[in-house]
């Protein structure tokens, strides 16, 4: 992350190239999950020709993503619905998950759709206290689930329940 440091204290997080996330990316993503999650990130990318979902990266200098979310223009009524944002943990705090935001809803927007929603765990105060300084607000709760895998390659299935934050664009 030495060139990304570099890059972002010199030259600003406009300067990291901003594109959309391929199959051919799924390796270096082991940063943002286990294998299981890889695997959701692949079926989400499968959709991205029919026009229903956008998965779109911040990448280092030598092109490996190192932040990522998904636009998903299905979940919700006259939105897109942004999931799986993540950070690689060396570039936290550097504002570049406030910058993938800000395309995220510049394409929900374009689309002529109203709202721009997400979800946040109430674990997780960091990402709702960035999503509320973005301008979100609570509006409801949801539950989702998604399948985990342990060292040993054992999946199960995580069950929890959001808090669902929105913004109008």
């Amino acid at each position: 992350m030495t060139g990304a440091d570099r890059i972002i204290t010199t030259d600003g997080i406009d300067a990291l190239v901003l594109d959309d996330l391929t199959h051919a990316d799924l390796p270096h993503l082991t940063w943002s999950g286990s294998p299981s999650h890889i695997r959701s990130v692949a079926k989400l990318l499968d959709r991205v020709p029919t026009g229903e979902i956008d998965y779109l990266t911040i990448r280092a200098p030598d092109g490996t993503p190192i932040c990522k979310g998904c636009i998903d223009y299905t979940q919700h009524a006259d939105a897109g619905t942004m999931e799986q944002l993540a950070t690689h943990e060396a570039v936290q705090g550097r504002g570049l998950a406030t910058r993938l935001i800000g395309v995220c809803e510049e394409r929900i927007r374009h689309r002529g759709l109203r709202w721009a929603v997400l979800g946040v765990e109430d674990d997780n105060p960091r990402a709702r206290a960035l999503y509320e300084r973005l301008g979100y607000l609570a509006y409801g709760r949801e539950a989702v689930g998604w399948d985990v895998e342990d060292e040993d390659g054992t999946v199960s299935r995580y069950e929890t329940e959001i808090t669902l934050l929105r913004k109008a664009l």
